[in-house]
């Protein structure tokens, strides 16, 4: 695997797509959905996180009900409740998803030995995720408030492991500047967060997700490659 790849080779090279994220709620959370024909089940799990994910835009994912995604939607309240139980069930899938990504980005990345070039192969990788999934790392950040303790916990862990593997990267940098490694890592998920947190930015700029990764890595080779 190449350190150094654009956001379409890199949507070439990973499975993570929007039909592959319906796909995956629906078969990890099959126990709990009762609509058993694939087909409407997949259409209408898009339907529900599209229309959540603009209520939460629109008013609030807090002050949004049930009866606000009916509506939005098209389904019944017992159409619904055959894919979710309530809004805290909704907003654990959410970030379910976003865990999942995050975890298992890095295993792509498992054969790139020179940190350097691991560390910009991640930086790109971490972009162009959460460029695919803009919705849903958006809504992680602004509204884990209202995730249920343990689902809070599984979010700062799963964001704690991907900033710890930075750092373990970092570290291995020979003749690196001087300073924490985990600082340095904080700083670098700070550049994704300012990505996926303030896309109207970039938009009213026309940066590409290309551009804005490139320039990362420019910063970070910059910095550390001395």
């Amino acid at each position: 695997m190449q350190a150094r790849f654009d956001f379409q080779q890199f949507q070439a090279m990973t499975p993570l797509d929007g039909a592959n994220i319906w796909a995956y709620l629906l078969d990890h959370n099959a126990e709990r959905i009762t609509v058993k024909r694939r087909k409407p089940a997949l259409e209408n799990l898009e339907r529900i996180f599209r229309a959540t994910f603009k209520l939460a835009n629109d008013v609030g994912f807090r002050a949004m009900n049930l009866r606000d995604l009916c509506q939005e939607t098209g389904l019944s309240m017992g159409g619904l409740y055959g894919y979710i139980s309530g809004k805290d069930q909704l907003a654990e899938m959410i970030e379910d998803v976003v865990r999942h990504a995050t975890l298992e980005m890095p295993r792509l990345f498992t054969d790139i030995t020179e940190p350097l070039d691991k560390l910009e192969a991640l930086m790109r990788a971490s972009i162009y995720v959460s460029e695919i999934l803009q919705p849903w790392f958006y809504f992680v950040f602004m509204d884990s408030r209202v995730l249920q303790a343990a689902q809070r916990t599984t979010a700062k862990e799963s964001e704690l492991y991907v900033q710890a593997l930075f750092a373990g990267v970092i570290a291995q940098i020979p003749q690196r500047p001087e300073g924490s490694p985990e600082l340095l890592a904080a700083h670098i998920m700070a550049m994704f967060q300012d990505w996926y947190v303030k896309r109207w930015k970039y938009r009213a700029a026309d940066i590409s997700p290309d551009q804005f990764a490139d320039s990362a890595v420019r910063m970070m080779r910059g910095y550390l490659a001395v």
